[in-house]
């Protein structure tokens, strides 16, 4: 399903047009980013958390040369899978 699909599949489900339903889908994604932007987790219970985790710095190797390169810490984007869509995964 891609975001167009998503997005009147919600309009159907919520009896609203496709306008209104595309403009909560991307408000929602703006918020979840804006908050995860300023460190802060969101979560919905039951169906994933979205928070942002620090890397450490290390050491890798380049696969063509051999050679190693420094890695700095940073940060990176962590989704995790609630109880309701692991379920929904299995069936």
């Amino acid at each position: 399903m891609n975001k167009g699909e998503l997005v009147a599949a919600m309009a159907e489900a919520a009896g609203v047009s496709q306008k209104d339903a595309g403009a909560c889908l991307d408000a929602m994604f703006e918020i979840v980013a804006g908050e995860v932007k300023k460190g802060n987790s969101v979560s919905v219970t039951g169906w994933l958390k979205v928070e942002r985790a620090k890397t450490s710095a290390r050491t890798a190797r380049n696969p063509q040369t051999g050679a190693e390169i420094a890695i700095p810490a940073g940060t990176r984007t962590k989704v995790s899978v609630g109880s309701k869509l692991k379920a929904a995964g299995k069936s």
